[in-house]
């Protein structure tokens, strides 16, 4: 590992990248409070065809978010800090470490005073928002900053100790990764952050909804990716899928009341198209290993269940009742759950066509539950017609589904701006442009 470093470090020093504006910038070495270890490294470039070409990303955990045509920026020269804070989870083996609570932070050499922190979506690691939000805020002069939220991998509910607690981790890390980039970004140019937004999708979208209701004197605002919701009196991933897996089989088999019963449960007309591949890749993994975390003792000695049971099977989480669970369950819940007390400015996206996270059982309770708790003012929610839960769905059914990556981009702008005073479109459903070609909509989308 030491001649690796040695050998990319010498590499870096000799491009001969531009001087950053203070002494301090001007250096490799990047310290970063309370990591436990970290590895600083000049680069050329800090977007994705830079740091894939030098090793200095995982594609593998970015692979399927993006659609192959989100355009590429150029490159962003910069310094480069991977790391890990203290944790004793061992799941994460990116950089030959064998350990949770890693993280990467990237400082342009072009700094526009801002920060953007992220967690990662699924049960991914730290690289997996580098494609999806990292390039784009690079390149715009963001320093950018994003953490594994402390446990990984199907197998993420062996770490802590009671019901719940892995996921409340996830909520720790993303706070103590803004308070040490913070500083770090700070030591490193020579001057403080003048702008922290927090970005994610999916559970990083959970992520950004949860730090601006419980941390929100850290940032400035957030864009939400189709963030997962969880309230300890549903909806909630336990109270949706297992319908869906227990009719699925039958649906299969062209039972009308298996389809209907699928509708009910939240999945939407004219997505059925893609449940067959979220039965077999989505559905039936997600509840396991989250009912897992949250309600071990349902299949008791067993670790996440039958996968695939048919209705029936002793321990099948297609039987699975979150309402009818001791309530021990919900109190597990109610550690992560969220309550739409945002403190600062959010914007919200998600697809009419999310086939894992439905969006009448999600956005569209978040975006009531926000209005609910007096907090509209600091809301702004697109619904975006033909999205899916991942844009890779979108090459493989470009008629059919739109990616999410440009409304993305044009949601953090807009976020922007409204941080100066311009206020973003009117929340609204966005329809899918009648003459736009699939090309256009992986490069371009308007939010009104």
């Amino acid at each position: 590992m030491r001649r690796w470093l040695v050998v990319v470090l010498a590499g870096a020093l000799a491009t001969g990248l531009p001087a950053p504006a203070s002494a301090a910038a001007g250096s490799c070495r990047v310290e970063v409070p309370g990591a436990e270890k970290s590895v600083s490294v000049c680069l050329a470039d800090l977007t994705t065809t830079g740091t894939r070409a030098t090793g200095h990303t995982v594609e593998a955990d970015w692979a399927g978010l993006t659609s192959a045509g989100l355009p590429v920026p150029g490159a962003v020269p910069g310094v480069q800090v991977d790391g890990y804070f203290p944790d004793t989870s061992t799941a994460n083996t990116n950089n030959g470490w064998n350990h949770d609570a890693q993280f990467v932070l990237r400082l342009p050499a072009r700094w526009n005073g801002g920060l953007v922190v992220s967690g990662s979506p699924g049960v991914r690691r730290q690289y997996a928002n580098d494609r999806a939000i990292g390039d784009q805020v690079l390149a715009e002069g963001y320093a950018f900053a994003a953490t594994d939220k402390g446990n990984t991998g199907a197998a993420f509910f062996d770490d802590g100790v009671r019901p719940g607690d892995a996921l409340a981790e996830w909520n720790t890390r993303v706070t103590q990764l803004t308070v040490a980039a913070r500083a770090a970004a700070t030591r490193h140019y020579g001057r403080p952050v003048t702008r922290t937004l927090a970005a994610g999708l999916s559970n990083g979208g959970y992520l950004v909804r949860w730090q601006l209701e419980n941390r929100p004197g850290l940032y400035d605002g957030g864009v939400d990716w189709e963030g997962t919701l969880w309230r300890a009196d549903g909806p909630n991933l336990l109270t949706f899928l297992p319908p869906a897996l227990r009719a699925y089989p039958a649906y299969a088999a062209g039972s009308p009341a298996a389809h209907q019963s699928i509708l009910d449960a939240g999945f939407a007309p004219g997505s059925e198209f893609l449940w067959d591949y979220h039965y077999r890749v989505y559905w039936d993994l997600t509840q396991r290993i989250y009912r897992e975390e949250l309600d071990p003792s349902f299949d008791g000695p067993l670790a996440a269940g039958v996968p695939f049971c048919a209705s029936g099977t002793p321990s099948c989480d297609a039987d699975y009742a979150y309402s009818s669970r001791p309530p021990s369950v919900a109190r597990a819940v109610e550690r992560i759950s969220l309550t739409g007390r945002i403190g600062k400015p959010l914007l919200t996206l998600h697809g009419t066509l999310d086939t894992l996270l439905p969006i009448t059982r999600d956005s569209d309770v978040y975006d009531r539950m926000i209005a609910a708790a007096g907090r509209g003012d600091l809301h702004r929610y697109y619904r975006v017609e033909g999205g899916n839960h991942v844009d890779g769905l979108a090459d493989a059914y470009p008629d059919r589904l739109r990616p999410l990556g440009p409304c993305f981009r044009t949601a953090f702008d807009a976020l922007a701006g409204w941080l100066r005073g311009v206020r973003p479109p009117a929340s609204a459903t966005i329809p899918r442009p009648a003459d736009a070609t699939p090309a256009d909509l992986a490069r371009t989308c308007s939010l009104g």
